[in-house]
């Protein structure tokens, strides 16, 4: 099956995507595709998932034991109550 494509009618966008493409020995999609992750991450204000867990990591760096939290919690069932 083809791969998906994107076409741009820009030839400066094209210029310069060919041009990043040949000095990164890269292809012209994995260019487009990190600019595109870039532009994502700088405008739309996510925060890359690295740094996300990083983070979360640093702010609940406390190691819980969760058997002993659901231990803790169980009720014995008794049965239907007739």
């Amino acid at each position: 099956m083809a791969e998906p494509q994107l076409s741009v009618r820009s030839a400066k966008a094209r210029d310069i995507a060919h041009r990043l493409a040949r000095r990164e020995n890269r292809s012209i999609a994995e260019i487009v595709e990190r600019a595109l992750e870039s532009y994502e991450v700088r405008e739309a204000g996510r925060e890359p998932v690295a740094d996300f867990y990083a983070r979360l990591k640093e702010a609940c760096s406390s190691d819980i034991d969760l058997e002993e939290i659901i231990r803790a919690g169980r009720v014995p069932y008794s049965g239907p109550d007739l």
